[in-house]
């Protein structure tokens, strides 16, 4: 990324910028949009947060229902009301003392539906148009029929089979000319209007002369004749579309040229019938010839192409395999100050203060990108800021990064931490018992006969999605890596294949998500150590494979990735490959985890968790700390996550799952007694049962996970069908997205019914959540207590609140009950008190105990600023069943207390850990006083550091102590 960062002055100190305390995520969407959210920003105030956090807020498909296929950065989404909209709504917020952090995503385009006019551009100029620079498109692949062309995969079927049934037309209007294909209507290229208009000439009516002498011939006629033919010979000589000479003046003057000749035929049909017949004519007679329709469409910039057949040779860089978005080029300076401008102006003009940049790991050079940004704020806000000089950053950025076990944010990075997907997965592991993992995962091979592990699932899914899924991308890395391979004697023999497979292997046993080496050779810490792993275990696995590749591709490989090279030309060619793979990687291990092997690998489904690593059977309470103490240290202002738009479940049904890890004994029975029933709802098909033991596995837990608090499932068997649906295509074993198998896929729907509607079932499956959900709720209370209270800032997503059992997107999008929401903090407002959280917790399945613990611990943090911002983390050790840490600041202290594993410690003979099942256990503090518990109003008077745990929980089964 290049950006010239403003240089700092010594007269103006900077500004302090804006540190949230708390976020409130909303879901934008035209039944949802900035006037709907206004509404309800009296409740987030009183509630307690200090930012509204926006979905995505920008020009987007029309009708879209999460916002992130943007199609247009520089303008605010019309349907949620936009820019007007979107100022009120700020305006709102700051007369209730909040600020607006928004969603924006820098990696892709939506260009589906013709929405897109930068893509549309594109697909009618080809590189000749003045956005080419704005999508990452291969125009020179080795497919020669592709050369100078994009492959479009908009097709329901061969190319061929729709051309010749007439799905396939061309059409004028107001002067400019499409191909329609359904719905669909793209553009054509100026070339080959010309061959339309020259067509258009032949059908006009020849020139008549009079018979009475001295007359002179038809005037207009031969005018509308001459017009026509100017314009045609005006539009055949516009600069090819694939010159290698265009300015960016001349694509502007082609594209400006274009216009006036479209007006001028506009002017020419609007004024003659002959020309317009003329024109009527030669569509209808070109439409009616497949062969003249397929040369004029040979003439595009854009090749038509069946979609299930188009991932190998797709020469356009995609998010993960979704042809409908296509990638940016933000790391051209153009892009990005093009894709910023509005954003850079609602910062400047107080409308947000805040940003979450989705999928970074996309992006050619992410530390480059979060400079620049920070930079273009720095402007935007009027203040200093020198990027070498340290000091604090001019804008509140969060970056969506996937972390896995072990790895760090980069330092250097200018943002202020992660969404919080870490922090999610070192939480939810804590309410694990890693205790019997061995049981639950002998429960799961039993029933399933699954015996690979998840490290094999996640392998052999990078490698499905590299074959499948993103071969095309694949492709254009590998023929970029032979070129380079073609330069140097020691190298040039390695084949094209030899070379694709080495790509697919190292990227296939690569270790995290990506690395992060930049054009000028820097990298971080511990990259080289990264792609050394991966090359290693790479050779590991050909070994085992027979050894079909020379050990010698995969260290050229290797070479090339750590531009590993003495001459300064041959390491810029290299760095652009290498930043290049690192673009890859990302969307095959998130494809390969998150859509494939998450869904394949269902031991525990509560650790299937964007963020998570399923092969880790819970987070042990001193790595928790660790990691805790770290984000104090290093990312005090990193976002903490419970639930997101992007969870496979809710913070809830993750909790209730996670019950399931103390009763190995009672869920293995459970399973080994339905077995039979569910092999009676079950179907016999060529490819095995329908559903396959892994799907009924997955199931079981997700209808255990789902099953409403409240006991009334009335639609349960419409969200688990939906639910199994998308599980069993996302893991594409038995079905998939690309290849649907519509008997499976029936089969699932009527066992998923079937199996709910059975009463022995029902009644079994009602008991089995009567068991588990006092605990599974005191899984999630305690959650959400650390997540309010641990270093960062706690977001909470919408409705979240209350009880959040949703499964994954669309079903995490349901509308929220919010005038129910505001009733219910209303009755909070009288003030915390004990009979009131007693009388919530004995009725705890409506959800309002969990608004108390949020409400209580928001008013907390608005109260001690300071100290939950910017205060120490210390860690309590008060045994196995409890997870609590203090926060200390300037003399100020809150002690949070949140008990786990509590079907263990009550031995499932009473369903809250309070009072003398904690036995003689006593919770030693940082010092001693009076400390209030602000869940229940009760105060304890603490001497010499330390108190009974029985005392602390006598009455309630959560504690947030400030010591008054």
């Amino acid at each position: 990324m290049t950006a010239t960062a403003p240089q700092p002055s010594a007269q103006e100190p900077q500004a302090a910028p804006h540190i949230p305390s708390s976020t409130y995520r909303l879901q934008l969407n035209r039944d949802f949009d900035f006037a709907a959210a206004r509404k309800i920003l009296p409740y987030l105030a009183r509630l307690g947060v200090s930012d509204v956090y926006l979905s995505p807020i920008w020009a987007s498909t029309p009708g879209s229902p999460h916002g992130y296929d943007v199609t247009d950065h520089s303008a605010v989404n019309p349907e949620l009301g936009g820019m007007a909209g979107l100022r009120k709504f700020s305006a709102r917020a700051r007369e209730l003392g909040l600020s607006v952090v928004v969603d924006f995503v820098p990696n892709h385009m939506g260009i589906q539906g013709g929405h897109n006019p930068y893509w549309e551009d594109v697909l009618m100029h080809g590189q000749a148009s003045r956005y080419a620079h704005f999508f990452d498109i291969s125009w020179q692949p080795l497919k020669r029929a592709l050369e100078g062309k994009v492959l479009l995969p908009v097709l329901g079927e061969q190319y061929g089979r729709v051309l010749e049934n007439g799905e396939l037309k061309l059409e004028q209007s107001e002067g400019r000319f499409f191909l329609r294909y359904w719905e669909r209507a793209l553009p054509l290229s100026p070339r080959s209007i010309a061959l339309v208009l020259e067509a258009a000439r032949e059908h006009l009516p020849r020139a008549r002369v009079s018979p009475v002498p001295d007359a002179v011939p038809h005037l207009q006629s031969d005018a509308v004749r001459a017009e026509l033919s100017s314009l045609a010979r005006s539009v055949d000589n516009l600069p090819r579309s694939t010159s290698d000479a265009l300015t960016d003046e001349d694509r502007l003057d082609r594209a400006q040229e274009l216009d006036v000749m479209t007006r001028r035929l506009q002017a020419l049909l609007n004024t003659s019938a002959e020309v317009r017949g003329a024109l009527e004519a030669a569509l209808a007679a070109i439409n009616a010839d497949t062969t003249r329709l397929d040369a004029i469409i040979s003439e595009q910039n854009y090749r038509l192409a069946f979609w299930k057949v188009a991932a190998e040779e797709i020469n356009y860089r995609r998010f993960f395999d979704i042809n409908d978005l296509a990638a940016l080029r933000m790391e051209d300076p153009r892009v990005f100050s093009w894709a910023h401008a509005t954003l850079f102006e609602l910062v400047r003009g107080g409308v947000i203060q805040g940003v979450r940049l989705d999928h970074t790991d996309g992006l050619y050079d992410p530390a480059g990108y979060f400079r620049a940004l920070q930079a273009g704020a720095a402007e935007a806000l009027g203040v200093d800021w020198n990027p070498e000089a340290g000091g604090p950053l001019p804008l509140y950025v969060v970056a969506e990064k996937i972390l896995e076990p072990g790895e760090h944010l980069p330092n250097a990075w200018a943002v202020y931490g992660t969404t919080g997907y870490d922090f999610l997965a070192e939480l939810n592991g804590v309410f694990v018992d890693a205790t019997h993992e061995d049981e639950i995962s002998a429960v799961y091979r039993r029933f399933t006969g699954d015996r690979l592990s998840y490290g094999e699932h996640l392998y052999r899914g990078k490698q499905l999605i590299q074959r499948v899924s993103l071969p095309g991308e694949v492709n254009v890395l590998t023929e970029s890596l032979e070129r380079l391979g073609e330069a140097d004697l020691r190298s040039r023999d390695f084949t094209l294949s030899a070379l694709r497979n080495a790509v697919r292997e190292v990227i296939a046993t690569f270790p995290v998500y990506r690395t992060y080496l930049r054009a000028d050779g820097s990298r971080e810490p511990g990259d080289n150590a990264k792609i050394a792993k991966a090359v290693r275990d790479a050779k590991i696995q050909n070994r085992r494979e027979g050894g079909p590749l020379d050990p010698s591709v995969f260290d050229y490989l290797g070479s090339v990735l750590t531009m590993d090279v003495a001459d300064d030309k041959t390491r810029d060619a290299y760095a652009n490959f290498a930043l290049s793979f690192q673009q890859l990687t990302g969307p095959v291990t998130a494809k390969g985890a998150e859509d494939t092997a998450f869904y394949r690998y269902a031991r525990l489904l509560s650790l299937n968790e964007v963020g998570g690593d399923p092969a880790h059977f819970g987070t042990r309470l001193k790595d928790f700390h660790r990691a805790a103490q770290e984000r104090a240290q290093r990312w005090p202002h990193a976002m903490l996550s419970g639930s997101t738009h992007d969870t496979k479940r809710g913070e809830d049904t993750r909790a209730r799952l996670s019950v399931l890890s103390e009763i190995p004994q009672v869920w293995g029975a459970f399973v080994r007694r339905w077995a039979p029933v569910i092999l009676e709802h079950s179907q016999e098909q060529e490819l095995g049962l329908a559903p396959s033991p892994l799907d009924a596995y997955t199931y079981l837990q997700t209808a255990l996970g789902a099953y409403p608090l409240d006991g009334r499932p009335d639609d349960l068997a419409d969200r688990l069908s939906a639910y199994m649906l998308k599980a069993s295509r996302e893991a594409k074993l038995r079905t998939s997205w690309a290849a649907p198998d519509e008997d499976y896929e029936a089969a699932l729907d009527s066992f998923v019914r079937g199996l709910l509607a059975d009463q022995g079932f029902a009644a079994a499956l009602r008991d089995l959540h009567i068991l588990i959900s006092p605990y599974g709720a005191q899984n999630g209370l305690s959650a959400t207590l650390a997540r309010l209270t641990a270093p960062g800032v706690p977001d909470t997503y919408q409705g979240s609140e209350g009880w959040n059992q949703s499964l994954v997107d669309p079903d995490n999008r349901r509308p929220v009950d919010y005038p129910a929401l505001q009733r219910r903090l209303t009755r909070l407002e009288k003030g915390a008190s004990l009979p009131l959280a007693s009388k919530l917790l004995a009725d705890y399945e409506d959800g309002g105990i969990k608004t108390l613990v949020t409400w209580a611990a928001l008013q907390t943090r608005d109260a001690h600023p300071e100290l939950f911002q910017a205060g120490s983390y210390r860690p309590l050790d008060a045994g196995r069943h409890l997870l609590a840490f203090a926060r200390e600041h300037g003399g100020e202290l809150a002690v949070t207390v949140a008990p786990r594993l509590t079907l263990t410690l009550t031995r499932q003979v009473v369903p809250w850990a309070l009072g003398e099942v904690w036995g003689t256990r006593q919770l030693t503090l940082p010092g001693s006083g009076m400390f209030e518990n602000v869940l229940t109003g009760e105060r304890f008077r603490v001497r010499g550091g330390r108190i009974p745990l029985a005392k602390v929980l006598e009455e309630f089964p959560l504690a947030l102590l400030v010591k008054r």
